[in-house]
């Protein structure tokens, strides 16, 4: 029985990812287990545990070990720069508790594989000096993959700040694109502790024995060519790069199989006419300010189509308050007068749906670039260039995507997706990357 130990960063979507990584590999050979580590994040919502509970009831082959708690070393979460920078310094101080916890899986067998989220950069040393095989495993795609190893030549570039470059300066990306500043990750805008993080953390990416990432080749050919020959990034040695995807939730079984209930929500989406609902989500950690959420409400009601949107209250002004999980939101004190009563009839890449790209972190600016410019399967959001959205813009980008523009979309978009099935195929480019990596951790 092989052992492989999976290391998801702390948050939900984290997590998720890393569990069907997990069902993927069972899937393919049943002499595996898979222990995950999960690290004791100061703030968990209560989905985290239930949805951990759920995936061991669902396969008995994936165990989960809780790590011991570990202090911010600067105390009050008010006294770091950025959320990022509290993750990565606390998966830094996790690093004692990742050997130990390897150690103690290894005493009567070897870890096979090591796979680890790439926030958790800092483990590598760890799991290398117990001479475990350790591959990162990167969920947002073979270009932002390209993208996130050249952090340290534009680096190098770039000797003013990101935030200062906004209006004049870009990056390339060899064989692929350019990437204006404005693009770039909102935590490196700044030349702080989270910028010289990331830095680091791409500068250990290529010292990894593999990377594994969610993509399948043909949705990404030029970036995984790029990757493979290494011409996205000249002068430095790329480890073999595993396009194992696309991932889909629940594979197998799980919640979303059982005969719980149907949320109200989907039984709504149950009975409206194919293609005829607009899906607003943003994220765990996509919110608006007020004065956002009044737009948005106001460009939904004027369009008159029917919509899905996932509504989180605004951010707090309090520093270090993204710490926490946000307050469920208070809807008749965010939303415009009347607005629920006026439009409660109408509310409420695998799925084959068009999209409009609106980026609010992390790598999304970047994404929007890729799945508009490049693959062709979003409308985008124009914004101002304080980053706000008007109404009227959402109203136009909402009936585009259900008129003809998005009929445009939606068969570029359903292409991909039969594309992607066929790659999972067996002797198809995802089904050979996953026996690839498989075979790579076999002594």
């Amino acid at each position: 029985m092989e052992k492989i130990v999976l290391y998801p960063s702390p948050g939900i979507g984290h997590l998720i990812s890393m569990v069907e990584l997990g069902k993927l590999l069972l899937s393919h050979s049943s002499s595996i287990s898979i222990t995950i580590l999960i690290a004791n994040f100061p703030s968990v919502s209560s989905s985290y545990s239930s949805y951990i509970s759920s995936v061991s009831a669902s396969f008995p082959s994936i165990n989960f070990l809780s790590l011991p708690s570990v202090s911010l070393l600067l105390g009050d979460p008010i006294n770091y720069e950025n959320f990022e920078h509290i993750l990565y310094e606390f998966l830094q101080s996790n690093s004692n508790n990742v050997k130990q916890s390897l150690e103690s899986i290894s005493v009567s067998s070897p870890v096979s594989a090591f796979i680890i989220d790439f926030f958790c950069y800092s483990a590598v040393e760890v799991s290398q000096s117990l001479k475990i095989p350790t591959y990162f495993f990167f969920t947002s795609g073979a270009s932002a993959l390209a993208f996130f190893l050249n952090f340290p030549v534009f680096d190098k570039i770039a000797t003013d700040s990101y935030r200062n470059l906004m209006d004049s300066a870009s990056f390339e990306i060899p064989g692929l694109f350019s990437v204006p500043a404005s693009h770039m990750l909102e935590p490196m805008l700044d030349r702080g502790v989270s910028y010289h993080e990331f830095v680091k953390m791409a500068e250990t990416m290529p010292k990894s024995d593999g990377i594994i990432v969610n993509t399948f080749e043909s949705l990404e050919v030029k970036a995984v060519k790029g990757l493979k020959q290494g011409t996205c990034l000249p002068d430095t040695q790329i480890p073999p790069v595993y396009c194992i995807g696309p991932l889909f939730a629940n594979r197998g079984g799980g919640a979303e199989n059982n005969s719980e209930e149907r949320h109200e929500c989907l039984k709504w989406l149950d009975s409206q006419p194919s293609k005829s609902v607009v899906y607003l989500g943003f994220g765990s950690r996509g919110m608006f300010s007020k004065e956002q959420i009044l737009e948005i409400a106001l460009g939904l009601e004027t369009s008159g189509v029917r919509f899905l949107w996932t509504v989180r209250a605004p951010p707090s002004e309090e520093k270090g308050a993204n710490l926490s999980q946000p307050p469920d939101p208070d809807l008749d004190s965010i939303l415009p007068e009347g607005f629920l009563d006026r439009t409660k009839d109408r509310e409420a890449v695998d799925a084959g749906v068009p999209m409009v790209a609106w980026p609010l972190y992390v790598e999304q600016r970047f994404n929007k670039i890729l799945i508009v410019e490049e693959i062709g399967i979003a409308l985008p959001m124009d914004e101002n260039e304080d980053w706000f959205v008007s109404s009227s813009e959402i109203e136009k980008r909402v009936k585009q995507i259900l008129g003809s523009e998005g009929d445009v979309v939606r068969k570029q978009m359903l292409e991909m997706r039969e594309k992607g099935k066929i790659a999972l195929n067996e002797g198809q480019s995802s089904n050979v990357a996953l026996t690839a990596l498989m075979e790579s951790w076999i002594h």
